[in-house]
């Protein structure tokens, strides 16, 4: 069984050839490294001791989290929805003329 993207397909045990193994696991490698320097900065290092690279049997590399505590998911959870609202763009500020506009509007209803 898997997923569209494979990343619950079986772990490869026996190699296969022509699987390029190496490839996704050095992908994963870099990753799960660039995930672990991170952590540590922010101090969550000891938060996520099962995390390491590993690849499945179609050859796609797999950053494994391993088993953490809840809290941890949470702050992981929290640290993401974060990053994604300091990308979102901020809301541009009306022009002095809009506002006067907008307020007219809004005490005429």
């Amino acid at each position: 069984m898997t997923d569209r993207r494979g990343v619950v397909a079986k772990h490869a045990e026996n190699l296969m050839p022509g699987v390029p193994y190496v490839r996704g696991w050095a992908q994963a490698r870099r990753s799960a490294d660039t995930l672990a320097s991170e952590l540590a900065a922010l101090g969550l290092e000891s938060d996520f001791p099962g995390l390491t690279a590993d690849v499945n049997v179609s050859g796609d590399g797999l950053v494994r989290l391993g088993i953490v505590r809840p809290e941890a998911a949470l702050i992981l959870a929290e640290l993401v929805v974060s990053g994604l609202a300091a990308e979102m763009p901020a809301q541009p500020e009306p022009l002095p003329h809009e506002a006067g506009r907008a307020r007219s509007h809004t005490s005429a209803a």
